[in-house]
């Protein structure tokens, strides 16, 4: 096996371009160690997965027992697979949780995490906004007084494919994923998975997420707003609209916000500042050496604390988690692959060592119906996927021209930024929102939680836009109560209250 390995790396611009599509001449030698090994571990230890034909009922999804979880209150929810591409064998993995009262009455919503690679069900369902939110030490589940599961039926998405339990059958899928792949794949999914879970055909239906999920949301609502203009050939989904958190928008506005945020938060020096301002223009398509080595002199900054939340304490635990290993490698992809230096968007890299510990249980995966591989102990799951993460094609700059449609086309669509975010921080997504140039209805101004300013909120017609104020990259993680609110305003709407 070593000798397969050294070979491989020595001869990875040929055999491995044709395996994997990778074009890696521009990496220094390292990174070609480390992708050529990442390769290798995901396909010779990952074993052929067992392909599972979708069942026509959803009883047989139901979670009866899941371990660590608290007997009270008692919470309605079903997991497992939902075949998307039948001829790759392709199938993405989702858990649903029925809303706490009413769910015959309460709308769907699906909610994306972002990465690109990175689980909802590891991050948003038991980190953030879902009703059972794993144990500080790992070892179990409980009850989240603010899930978002009291206003909605909450469905997560475990996407695209190879992230989590989601799985193909046939390599190759992984090396083509781009945007349009994973909105089509994810389509698939809510058609496929309203077929088994038909009373929720005609509810009313919206999209969540955060990061690079702000290029899954608008993308998916596209997709499904215009097929619904086709109901000869595609089936109706009653999608109402979408929010999108923290979420990356257009390449130009978010990078120019990532430095002038790091900038004005007095995370980097006036003369870095100077020179990123000097070398980059986030407008063009591929970015000179200067400007890739400016930024990551501007990511390096961050090391010794938390750029998802600057002014939260850094996690310190010697995590062996995926996310733990890859968030600060800040990797400057070939040209070829992608213009852009990219870093993993969203972790807390303490729950995610927490959540790999939980969700690596063979009892949890065999209560999730996940455990398709029975006990092989060579298969991982892991929070982020690391090689989805660097084979993905990074190839739509900006989702801007969606909002203007989607504005336009009727749909209720809101932004929100937690304020402490260094990834994907305010300045740049205010820049995104000014960008769009819509009319202005009510302006700038206090949104309260409990005689506390909990953020700003301004509205414009067709879009609102909120901020969260000390939250994080994952606002539910940080500010619970706050995007509660939020979230029950949004589906409610009911408005957030501006006065004391």
């Amino acid at each position: 096996m070593l000798s397969l390995i050294l070979a491989l790396v020595h001869y990875n611009n040929g055999v491995l371009n044709a395996m994997f599509g990778l074009k890696m001449g521009n990496l220094g030698a390292n990174m070609n160690v480390v992708l050529c090994l990442q390769c290798l571990c995901f396909f010779i230890f990952t074993p052929t997965t067992v392909f599972i034909k979708a069942s026509s009922t959803n009883e047989s999804d139901r979670i009866i027992n899941l371990p660590g979880q608290p007997s009270n209150p008692s919470v309605s929810q079903f997991s497992g697979y939902i075949t998307v591409n039948e001829d790759h064998e392709r199938a993405l993995f989702y858990w649903f949780f029925e809303a706490q009262s009413e769910p015959s009455n309460k709308p769907l919503l699906l909610w994306l995490n972002g990465g690109p690679g990175c689980s909802s069900v590891g991050t948003g369902a038991v980190v953030e906004l879902g009703p059972l939110l794993i144990n500080k030490n790992g070892d179990g589940l409980h009850f989240n007084p603010f899930s978002w599961n009291q206003e909605a039926n909450l469905l997560f998405l475990e996407s695209p494919v190879g992230v989590g339990f989601s799985y193909t059958n046939t390599s190759s899928d992984l090396t083509i994923i781009d945007d349009t792949f994973v909105a089509k794949d994810t389509y698939n999914f809510l058609v496929n998975w309203l077929q088994r879970f038909p009373q929720f055909k005609s509810r009313d239906f919206f999209i969540a997420g955060e990061s690079y999920a702000g290029h899954y949301v608008p993308q998916l609502a596209e997709l499904v707003f215009d097929r619904n203009k086709d109901k000869n050939n595609y089936s109706f989904i009653n999608l109402k609209g979408f929010i999108a958190g923290n979420p990356e928008t257009e390449d130009n506005y978010d990078y120019k916000g990532t430095l002038e945020y790091a900038w004005s938060h007095a995370v980097i020096s006036d003369q870095l500042y100077d020179k990123a301002k000097q070398v980059c223009d986030f407008k063009e398509y591929n970015w000179p050496k200067e400007c890739n080595q400016a930024l990551n002199e501007v990511f390096q900054e961050y090391s010794e604390i938390d750029i998802y939340n600057i002014y939260a304490p850094a996690c310190r635990l010697n995590s062996t988690s995926s996310l733990a290993r890859d968030s600060n490698r800040y990797d400057t992809k070939s040209l070829t692959k992608a213009r852009r230096m990219r870093n993993f968007g969203g972790y807390d890299p303490c729950f995610s060592k927490h959540a790999e510990e939980y969700f690596n249980r063979i009892d949890v995966q065999s209560s999730l119906h996940a455990n398709i591989k029975g006990g092989n102990t060579n298969i991982t799951w892991n929070v982020c996927n690391g090689f989805i993460f660097n084979a993905y094609n990074y190839s739509v700059l900006s989702v801007l021209p969606i909002y203007t449609k989607l504005i336009k086309g009727g749909l209720k669509i809101w932004i929100y930024s937690g304020d402490a975010d260094g990834r994907v921080p305010v300045i740049g997504t205010r820049y995104c929102v000014e960008a769009l140039g819509l009319p202005l209805i009510s302006s700038w101004r206090n949104w309260y939680q409990d005689d506390q300013v909990g953020g700003r909120i301004v509205e414009y017609e067709g879009l609102t836009f909120v901020t969260l104020r000390g939250a994080g990259h994952l606002v539910p993680l940080n500010k619970p109560r706050e995007a509660f609110s939020l979230i029950r305003s949004f589906l409610t709407g009911n408005h957030l209250p501006t006065q004391r």
